[in-house]
């Protein structure tokens, strides 16, 4: 269900290279959200760096948004970048699990794992 890898990069050089990586491999970085800085921000001392890009492929989403719009609610998808136990960590759910929960999933697994080989190669190549 998950696909996680370890880096040896800090947070903030793993993170800017996904999003190259991303960019390269045809999908849009719509956001990137600092949940430590927004922690912060809400008086929340959290001690772990992370960073969540929202990515997305616009014409895998409208291909699987066209046949089941509640999809929507697993879009896009969010790969992380994160600090835990003093190591870098690059992951996110895979696109077929998320899917799986859907009726009519059958009918997008093929896109959706698509989308998985595709977003497993952007983690790769920024590790």
């Amino acid at each position: 269900m998950l696909y996680i890898v370890e880096t040896t990069k800090d947070v903030e050089s793993a993170a800017r290279d996904l999003e190259e990586a991303v960019k390269r491999n045809k999908f849009g970085v719509l956001h990137v959200h600092d949940l430590q800085k927004t922690l912060k921000e809400k008086g929340v001392d959290f001690p772990n760096a992370c960073r969540i890009l929202e990515v997305c492929n616009p014409q895998r989403a409208n291909q699987v948004l066209t046949q089941n719009m509640a999809v929507n609610m697993a879009l896009p998808c969010r790969i992380s970048v994160y600090e835990e136990g003093g190591r870098t960590k690059i992951g996110m759910v895979k696109p077929t699990a998320l899917l799986a929960m859907f009726s009519g999933a059958e009918a997008l697994r093929a896109v959706a794992e698509e989308v998985e080989r595709e977003t497993i190669k952007m983690i790769e190549e920024a590790k």
